[in-house]
């Protein structure tokens, strides 16, 4: 992608990057948080932090996250402050908000100039975790949060696709547009 041309087949193939990298961390979230305990806090024994030490700098090198955790928090791995890096930091590539900043960023590179309904929604959402705190998050329950943000961003990837291809197929759309695209000029390239 260092090379190729930025123009709207590379911002749909951002989209849809974007979307599909919000989609991941949320579910990779999700789970893994779910994995350790129903409150996922962990237990007080050694062997328990231990476990949870390497339970948590896994999930966070899956996501190429360790170094940057260890820059913004400077102390041991809590698992509030994962979920508060994974969803709500604007300066983490991987987590929600920096993932749905990146999508508004490219769904406004290929809308016209009118302000559509999918910009509306992305906005809504954006909104929605940038005014967040993890706490608030952690109180109301994770799972219900994650569940809600993965339905979503669903809905925006079917809302993209019904606007821009007049399809409700969701992410396969703007991904097929975009591979189909890329082959196009690759085929003429070797012209």
């Amino acid at each position: 992608m260092g090379t190729m041309l930025q123009d709207e087949a590379f911002h749909f193939l951002r989209l849809g990057t974007f979307l599909e990298r919000a989609d991941n961390t949320a579910r990779l979230v999700d789970v893994k948080f779910n994995a350790v305990h129903g409150d996922f806090f962990g237990v007080d024994n050694a062997h328990g932090q231990e476990y949870d030490f390497y339970h948590w700098s896994a999930i966070l090198r899956s996501v190429s996250a360790f170094e940057v955790y260890r820059k913004v928090y400077r102390d041991v791995i809590k698992p509030e402050c994962v979920a508060e890096l994974l969803i709500l930091r604007p300066d983490m590539p991987r987590s929600l908000l920096g993932c749905l900043n990146e999508v508004i960023t490219n769904l406004a590179l290929v809308t016209n100039d009118t302000f559509s309904e999918t910009q509306r929604r992305a906005g809504k959402l954006r909104a929605d975790l940038q005014y967040a705190r993890i706490d608030e998050i952690l109180a109301t329950g994770l799972h219900a949060f994650l569940t809600q943000f993965l339905d979503r961003v669903n809905e925006l990837g079917a809302h993209i696709s019904r606007e821009f291809f007049g399809a409700g197929d969701g992410l396969s759309i703007i991904f097929q547009v975009a591979i189909n695209h890329m082959r196009h000029r690759l085929a003429m390239s070797r012209l």
